[in-house]
């Protein structure tokens, strides 16, 4: 499968801003990068590694406006995985660098959620607890735009039962993490989704690998393309501006090449 994308960022700015973006598709084994192209009004913006050095940051200083259109196609070389079947990995088990996924983050408080996940899933082991999980998110959330914020995190949302991708990323993420299954989110794009927008999915580490899955039920593994990985949505914002910002347009395309 093979994934065209197409992004539009226009935002007015009202002096000297520092602006951080993570828009560009990731290229790593299971997705190629076959083009891409940044097309930026003024200045071309600087790229560093980003978390886990999948994807990149792109940092710039603008004074007016950022203006940025991004064209890129990607084949995607993944199928999608019977998650119910993996295995978990122990806890001492685990590369050093999956660990800080099994912590609480500032959107996912596995801290508050043990006894829940304890009485409701604790009979459950690996993928079929994960599975559980998902199946919950999914069936017992509502998909409502505007019912959420940039402020709301796993605890709310849990009361609410109502959010966009990110909450229902941060919810299955938490769950994941308070029974012991490393969880992190996932910006990606994706077939599918809509509104079209740049999506919030959910990777777990189960028999030594990370695992795809979108809790919204939207878009499967192999219809998704990775921009960027981290604790919560605090590491995967696809722009984060330093100084007084507003939206004129913004537009993301996704279809099949």
């Amino acid at each position: 499968m093979n994934l065209k994308i197409d992004v539009t960022l226009d935002y007015a700015l009202f002096g000297p801003t520092d602006c951080l973006a993570q828009i560009y598709a990731a290229d790593m084994p299971d997705q190629t990068l076959v083009s891409g192209l940044l097309t930026t009004q003024t200045r071309t913006p600087r790229t560093t590694p980003a978390e886990e050095d999948i994807g990149e940051r792109l940092w710039v200083q603008e004074t007016s406006a950022l203006t940025w259109h991004y064209a890129a196609e990607i084949k995607i070389k993944r199928k999608t995985e019977n998650i119910a079947e993996l295995k978990a990995d122990l806890p001492h088990d685990l590369p050093p660098e999956v660990v800080k996924y099994l912590f609480p983050s500032r959107y996912c408080p596995s801290d508050k959620f043990l006894a829940f996940v304890n009485a409701e899933f604790g009979t459950l082991q690996g993928g079929a607890k994960l599975a559980a999980m998902n199946t919950f998110v999914n069936t017992f959330f509502a998909y409502v735009p505007g019912t959420s914020d940039a402020e709301t995190s796993a605890l709310e949302t849990f009361v609410l039962r109502q959010g966009v991708c990110r909450d229902f990323a941060h919810m299955l993420i938490t769950l994941a993490r308070a029974g012991t299954i490393p969880a992190r989110i996932v910006s990606v794009y994706a077939l599918g989704v809509e509104p079209q927008d740049f999506h919030a999915v959910v990777e777990v580490w189960l028999e030594g690998a990370w695992h795809l899955v979108d809790p919204t039920g939207m878009a499967k593994p192999e219809d998704m393309a990775r921009i960027c990985v981290g604790r919560d949505a605090t590491d995967i914002a696809f722009l984060t501006t330093y100084g007084r910002t507003e939206l004129r347009r913004q537009n993301v395309m996704v279809t099949a090449a």
